[in-house]
């Protein structure tokens, strides 16, 4: 029968080969290196964090807009969202909220201040969001760059 050695910790068997005296301290070349000391603060600079480009863009003309209806006695925040609708899948849907939700993104333009749905993010993301009074109606358009179709009518769209 085989008999295996007992493996010892590699610093249990450094200590009983410099105690038996195999190292003479006079003898220079089995000395061993002295350990360079760690830094003591091996803090590295933080990269500085460039600057996102906003979700979605506010023309001049929906800023003044958006700044009217928030000025309301009961200021509130204006969600911008999609709802399932149409006759190509998604439409444009705005609400007024209390509090942005735990995921929404927050876009701020010239003091105005508008939350996009997190669900709705990549569908909006990259659009721009004008006022535009007509003869027949007032509404807010969006021109986004992502629709791949659009109904007739412009309301509803996909992406």
């Amino acid at each position: 029968m085989f008999r295996t050695a007992r493996r010892q910790p590699t610093g249990l068997l450094l200590r009983r080969f410099i105690s038996s005296g195999a190292l003479d301290s006079t003898n220079q070349s089995h000395t061993l290196p002295p350990q360079p000391s760690p830094p003591v603060s091996s803090t590295k600079p933080r990269s500085k964090l460039r600057p996102r480009k906003a979700a979605m863009s506010l023309t001049p003309t929906a800023i003044s807009q958006l700044r009217r209806l928030l000025s309301e006695p009961d200021p509130k925040l204006i969600r911008v969202g999609v709802k399932n609708r149409g006759c190509s899948g998604l439409a444009y849907h705005l609400e007024y909220v209390q509090k942005a939700g735990p995921f929404d993104e927050a876009v701020e333009q010239d003091g105005v201040k508008v939350l996009i749905d997190s669900k709705a993010l990549f569908s909006i993301i990259g659009s721009e969001m004008d006022w535009v009074e007509d003869k027949l109606n007032r509404r807010f358009v969006f021109r986004n760059p992502n629709i791949k179709e659009q109904c007739g009518c412009g309301e509803s769209f996909m992406v």
